[in-house]
């Protein structure tokens, strides 16, 4: 992807992102998203073929953005508790999610649509950005089926628990306290 390009894709998520906090996803028209973001509707369409699709780069962007780029940012050398650390990430990205109510509310819905329309083999959650990160939180870079299975777990609890907390079934505080025992269960070797 051009530089030109990539700068597109990131006003067509940012113009996604300010609609979608506003006015929810049911209210969230792809013309009005290719009009603040400054491109064409078939542009928006080449990048995104559908509204579920679009909301779910943008989670994964807002992620990207939150762990501080692609890569995951750099994991200190020694992380002194890397189960608490992995937690505390999880937690603290739920409530900068959860901080934007109707566009938590967009991504998950959207989220749901779009992973149960694909192919399964499509979608591997280690290899997003999130899991990339527990992976080197968890001095685990190596691809051993084992670390690969508990970052799926950790981050399919995380989703659990962050749904949980966006439709208040659970508070925010039992949110944060199951991640924890969850990451200790989960993460610890």
């Amino acid at each position: 992807m051009s530089g030109r390009q990539a700068a597109r894709r990131v006003r067509i998520l940012r113009a996604a992102s300010e609609i979608g906090a506003r006015e929810g996803l049911a209210s969230v028209q792809m013309h009005d998203v290719a009009k603040e973001a400054g491109v064409a509707i078939a542009t928006l369409y080449r990048y995104f073929p559908s509204k579920p699709y679009l909301f779910l780069a943008v989670l994964e962007w807002h992620i990207e953005q939150f762990l501080g780029g692609h890569d995951g940012g750099p994991v200190p050398d020694e992380v002194t508790d890397s189960v608490a650390e992995v937690a505390e990430t999880l937690i603290a990205l739920s409530g900068k999610l959860l901080d934007s109510p109707l566009l938590a509310s967009a991504v998950a819905l959207s989220s749901f649509t779009e992973y149960a329309s694909a192919v399964p083999t499509q979608i591997d959650i280690v290899e997003r950005v999130l899991g990339q990160r527990l992976l080197r939180l968890l001095g685990s870079c190596a691809y051993a089926e084992t670390e690969r299975s508990r970052v799926r777990l950790l981050v399919y609890s995380w989703w659990g628990l962050f749904v949980a907390m966006l439709t208040e079934e659970i508070s925010t505080e039992q949110g944060e306290a199951d991640l924890r025992l969850a990451a200790r269960l989960i993460a610890a070797q």
